[in-house]
């Protein structure tokens, strides 16, 4: 019986799914986390306003051009594509063998900036451009405008989309079996070729990145209505007595005597 197969690995092996479990969330909150940072300063700095002339100006197309080919190129190909070319890559040319763990957390760090950097590139454009003026009329510059004004906003705004990309991560953690990092679904397939019970392992692996993306979906929710707030304000006139024709003819009337 396939139930019972699954009880008796769950029952043997459940260390190991655990163990590859925790490396899934590991890799994946820690590179959504550095993705989103790499994505807010690729963000921020390719909606500086571009100067007419100077050096500046040159400058800032030079970046400009490094930076798209950045998004361009990590967003132009797959994961585990990325994954083979940097680790092994990185061996291969430049003699550098990097522990597989690290590799992992930057694989995916830089593959998350790259998405995250237009994600919040979209969420900076899409705050009024008024708020920019009134910035720039109070004698702000670009990056006080960004992080006093326009990121608080914008972040808010993003964060379904940051969200989302946390759970895609918990779930493409598992092309990283490609340079041997012994996450979940790594740890599936070893107990898989132990059994040669496949369907009942992965089973079980189905059920854990099921339960992880669910939680994690969940808690973002909850982070979504605490930033909300309340669903009605009140408002501070509201709240204050308001005086009735009738309230103020007998202060006059007490005032007189």
């Amino acid at each position: 019986m396939s139930l019972d197969w699954i009880i008796k690995i769950v029952s043997d092996n459940w260390q190991m799914f655990l163990r590859g479990a925790g490396i899934t969330l590991l890799v994946a909150l820690t590179g959504t986390i550095i993705g989103f940072v790499i994505g807010l300063l690729v963000g921020v700095i390719r909606t500086v306003p571009m100067p007419e002339k100077g050096i500046k100006r040159y400058f800032l197309k030079l970046v400009n051009a490094i930076l798209f080919v950045y998004i361009e190129l990590f967003r132009g190909t797959p994961m585990i594509v990325q994954a083979m070319v940097i680790y092994y890559g990185a061996a291969l040319a430049f003699d550098i063998n990097m522990d597989r763990l690290f590799a992992a957390v930057l694989i995916v760090s830089i593959n998350t900036g790259a998405y995250m950097s237009e994600i919040i590139r979209g969420g900076i454009v899409s705050i009024d451009k008024g708020q920019f003026e009134a910035a720039d009329a109070i004698g702000m510059t670009h990056f006080q405008t960004m992080i006093n004004v326009i990121l608080p906003q914008a972040v808010r705004n993003i964060l379904p989309a940051t969200g989302n990309e946390f759970v895609i991560n918990i779930k493409d953690t598992s092309v990283l079996n490609v340079i041997s990092v012994t996450e979940l679904y790594f740890q599936t397939k070893s107990v898989a070729g132990n059994n040669f019970r496949y369907f009942e392992s992965f089973f079980v692996a189905s059920v854990l990145y099921f339960v992880m993306t669910f939680t994690v979906t969940r808690i973002l929710r909850l982070i979504e209505r605490k930033l909300d707030g309340p669903d009605n304000y009140i408002m501070y006139a509201n709240q204050m007595q308001v005086e009735t024709p009738e309230d103020i003819a007998r202060k006059n009337q007490v005032n007189t005597y």
